[in-house]
């Protein structure tokens, strides 16, 4: 039923995105971003664990460099019997993780710095357990182009805003006048995070569940995911994007002010999340 309900999303970003091709450009603005959809697909599926690895400056780390950390992979990984991914680590004080590639032969699991200081082991272990678990669950091809879309989206939107400040003389009946400009700026870009949260909520929970079973330790995940959303209130990481905040096993932009948490998050509330883990935990 989730793989049903993710493809008729996918569906309904790769439409949006012609819509807003169409908005913009009429029927050639469409074409356009229905060719552009394709090749974003067929690249998010070849490219991209590079493309967000290489967005977040992640390095590849050897079990000589990362002992710990390459140990706890390699053993959770032989729990949740799947292929070895591979391990990245990227550099910034704020706690946070997350997974890519596009099947489970393929799959990254990339922790920053902050965190492997911030969480004890058991805390840490339950971190990665939760991003074997979209790694298994295979979920981090559909997280990537979706981010993809949603990312081009909101770049268009920006570009429409700075055509609609200087002005534009071009025939706008083609590509649909105001109403078009106004559906580019404002109702797509809501859309596409709209499409987004339907995505990748329902998938969080999924993976806790699985993350702590893999683990072994619910309560450790619980206590993680309590930690990690402490310090991102209070600091946000600078390559963070809002294409890309669902792929976070805390929402990285959750310190920036000004947005509606509970309606626009990408990601369930903690207390959601934490008292499903201990639900779990108590079974």
């Amino acid at each position: 039923m989730n793989t049903v309900k993710t493809t008729i999303l996918l569906a309904a970003l790769t439409g949006l995105l012609v819509a807003v091709g169409g908005a913009f450009g009429g029927k050639s603005g469409a074409t356009l971003m229905l060719l552009v959809s394709f090749a974003m697909n067929f690249g998010s599926y070849w490219y991209s664990d590079k493309i967000v690895l290489k967005m977040y400056k992640a390095r590849p780390v050897t079990p000589e460099q990362a002992p710990d950390l390459y140990k706890m992979v390699a053993r959770l990984t032989q729990r949740a019997k799947m292929p070895m991914p591979k391990v990245y680590i990227i550099d910034s004080e704020v706690p946070n993780a997350f997974a890519t590639g596009r099947n489970p032969e393929n799959g990254v699991v990339a922790v920053t710095t902050g965190i492997m200081r911030a969480l004890n082991y058991d805390e840490l272990e339950g971190v990665v357990a939760h991003e074997l678990a979209h790694i298994k669950n295979r979920d981090t091809l559909i997280s990537t182009v979706v981010a993809s879309i949603a990312g081009v989206i909101s770049w268009i939107g920006t570009m429409a805003q700075w055509a609609a400040i200087f002005g534009s003389n071009r025939d706008d009946e083609e590509g649909g006048g105001i109403a078009g400009l106004i559906f580019t700026i404002v109702v797509a870009p809501l859309a596409a995070t709209l499409i987004q949260l339907g995505i990748s909520r329902s998938r969080e929970f999924e993976a806790d569940q699985s993350g702590g079973q893999i683990s072994g330790n619910p309560l450790a995940l619980a206590s993680a995911l309590q930690k990690i959303e402490h310090y991102a209130k209070h600091a946000v990481m600078q390559q963070a994007t809002p294409a890309t905040s669902h792929m976070f096993i805390i929402n990285p932009l959750s310190g920036v002010r000004g947005t509606i948490n509970s309606l626009f998050s990408t990601h369930p509330t903690t207390a959601q999340r934490v008292a499903k883990l201990q639900e779990q935990a108590r079974k």
